[in-house]
């Protein structure tokens, strides 16, 4: 019997409308299709004012450390970054500044980004791949990464990003299933 996995999606974006969170719904929704989630998203556009003030945890607001730490409890990540001069989001990773650093030990994330041309693509596993290498976190076989042209009117238009996120997603099922075949994310880790 499979339990339901905790995912926690983060956009890294402050804009809204967001192609980075049209991206990272439409792989949370692919997830869905497949696995047993019960899913809590956290976009930056909300929660980044009160970061962006505080510089230990201890100065954070509850609310924000509730969103800690439904990060730090989750079975499984989705995150997903828009690029900007070539890197994630300040307040991305002052996110994940906030995050106890043992807390995503062998927690599997599946990465996401998004920019305004193909040159930002290696930002997946040249910024992402080493933040969460750090948690000893899983990063997932296959990050996406979609550019302004894989859009219209902030809508997903393009095939071959859709076809993207299918295989990522596909590469990451095997694992994935297994998880939420678990009794508990400790039996996973153990």
């Amino acid at each position: 019997m499979s339990r339901k996995l905790k995912l926690v999606a983060v956009s890294g974006s402050l804009s809204d409308p967001s192609r980075t969170t049209v991206l990272l719904r439409a792989i949370v929704h692919e997830l869905q299709q497949h696995l047993p989630i019960e899913l809590h998203v956290i976009e930056l556009k909300t929660l980044g004012p009160v970061l962006g003030s505080s510089l230990s945890r201890l100065d954070l607001p509850k609310s924000a450390v509730d969103e800690i730490s439904l990060i730090e409890e989750a079975d499984l990540l989705v995150v997903a970054t828009p690029v900007y001069r070539a890197s994630v989001t300040g307040l991305f990773k002052h996110l994940f500044d906030f995050v106890y650093h043992e807390s995503l030990i062998n927690t599997p994330i599946l990465l996401a980004a998004t920019g305004g041309s193909e040159r930002h693509a290696l930002v997946i596993d040249h910024q992402l791949r080493p933040l969460f290498s750090f948690f000893q976190a899983l990063t997932l076989p296959l990050g996406v990464y979609a550019s302004e042209a894989d859009f219209e009117e902030y809508e997903i238009s393009s095939e071959a990003l859709q076809a993207r996120i299918t295989l990522a997603v596909g590469r990451a099922l095997p694992f994935l299933t297994q998880l939420a075949s678990a009794t508990t994310k400790e039996s996973v880790e153990a």
